[in-house]
């Protein structure tokens, strides 16, 4: 469960193994997944889901050491440890590229109509 009062959360992106949500009031995002919520601060976000990239899964695939059936992430300023598994990655590699792709729309769909706002403005004068 999300634990942030009087925030005001919006749901970026989801699917059937987590979701992401943005909280407004304290400019965060918040991971649901495996069953735990994780807060990130933008730039932390952004990072987590770099580093879950740069997971090689075909290594741990073929790799038949036992050292290689998981993956351990701690994000930066959080108390969260992943111990991520093939498949998990790559739910969690959905979920992230997901919210970064629905973020990136957002901002321009924003700009965009800033722009339309400011051309409208200045045409009606």
């Amino acid at each position: 469960m999300i634990v942030c009062p009087l925030a005001n959360f919006e749901k970026v992106y989801h699917t059937e193994n987590g979701a992401v949500y943005q909280c407004s009031r304290k400019n965060c995002y918040w991971l649901e997944f495996q069953d735990s919520t994780t807060a990130f601060r933008v730039s932390d976000f952004f990072h987590f889901k770099k580093c879950i990239d740069r997971i090689d899964i075909f290594s741990m695939i073929n790799d038949t050491s036992r050292t290689s059936d998981f993956e351990v992430i701690m994000p930066h300023r959080t108390e969260r440890c992943f111990i991520l598994s093939v498949q998990d990655i790559l739910n969690l590699r959905e979920i992230l590229s997901g919210a970064k792709f629905m973020i990136e729309l957002n901002s321009d769909v924003k700009k965009i109509l800033r722009k339309e706002g400011v051309f409208l403005v200045g045409s009606s004068v």
